[in-house]
């Protein structure tokens, strides 16, 4: 999938993720997709309620190998 920015969140347990996400988006135009990887399996769910909390659209997210990847697009 494309995207304009990545965010290396591994590492990062919560709430930093979604916080480093929100800012990451604040920096972001309408339509750009920001791609975050994250290794705290407590972010699939995190980033599933930001999502609809914020309005910011989750494109997709998956595992590989130990790391959640989400791919967000910015309202």
């Amino acid at each position: 999938m494309e995207f304009q920015k990545e965010l290396d969140a591994r590492g990062l347990n919560c709430p930093l993720p979604i916080l480093k996400t929100k800012k990451a988006l604040a920096e972001m135009r309408s339509g750009e997709v920001l791609r975050v990887v994250a290794t705290d399996p407590g972010s699939v769910r995190d980033f599933q309620a930001f999502a609809r909390q914020t309005g910011n659209q989750l494109l997709d997210q998956f595992t590989e190998e130990k790391e959640f990847i989400f791919y967000m697009k910015r309202k």
